[in-house]
């Protein structure tokens, strides 16, 4: 796909989604920097992996390496202490009365992208590229495509300047995820993704699975598991 003259800014958390992103975002523009944040997440394991994982991403090719820019980790311990759910409180991981699980932490993803959006106007970044998805996921209303079409309308009344939200896993399951991370960068691409993303909840980097590390029965290891299985049983 040829490269267009676009800066992108990457919500960039060291997880399967995002690093997957931060390679579909470098394969297209001109310029790619990266975001993260640190909401004082019980799994802030992922926040050490940061740094690991982009290097290893950008080593894979000349042209990535060539385009990767700068990284921010912007603190928000505040909010996360507002949120109080089983991701920023050491608490069992189960479903509360509203058919989410606890492990939904109200409007982080606004939050996130307003933030984002903020670096990105200074940056002169136009397009602001996130791991959201409703396809495979646990269900949380903020990664629903429509309230990000609502949130990208907010941010350029806001701004008063265009700034596009891009989401390129949106409709994809867990297992096309993995595949979209194949046709970007082969083979070293996933090993690079199994060995230094972190998608756990409990934060837990000593169990070492097929499909990377974690503890094997959160949520989070959870849909991972399932996805990579269906991945691999695929020729």
């Amino acid at each position: 796909m040829s490269q267009v003259s676009e800066t992108a800014l990457v919500l960039f958390s060291a997880g399967q989604d995002s690093a997957t992103c931060l390679a579909w975002a470098l394969q297209r523009f001109a310029h790619v920097e990266t975001i993260g944040f640190d909401y004082g997440q019980r799994h802030r394991i992922e926040l050490d992996q940061r740094p690991v994982l982009r290097d290893a991403i950008a080593s894979l090719n000349a042209d990535w390496r060539s385009r990767l820019g700068g990284d921010q980790l912007v603190d928000l311990t505040g909010f996360g202490a507002l949120a109080d759910t089983a991701l920023t409180a050491n608490r069992a991981f189960e479903f509360e009365a509203s058919g989410l699980p606890n492990t939904f932490v109200p409007g982080r993803n606004l939050v996130f992208l307003s933030v984002a959006a903020a670096h990105a106007y200074r940056r002169g970044a136009d397009v602001l590229v996130g791991g959201m998805c409703e396809t495979d996921y646990s269900g949380y209303p903020d990664c629903r495509r429509a309230t990000l079409d609502a949130m990208q309308d907010a941010i350029a009344l806001g701004l008063d300047r265009p700034m596009r939200i891009e989401t390129p896993l949106m409709r994809l399951t867990k297992a096309q995820t993995w595949g979209l991370a194949r046709d970007l960068g082969g083979a070293a691409l996933v090993d690079a993704i199994l060995e230094h993303s972190h998608t756990c909840y409990a934060g837990d980097r000593a169990h070492r699975h097929a499909w990377g590390y974690g503890c094997g029965v959160c949520p989070a290891c959870d849909l991972r598991a399932k996805g990579w299985q269906a991945f691999a049983e695929v020729p």
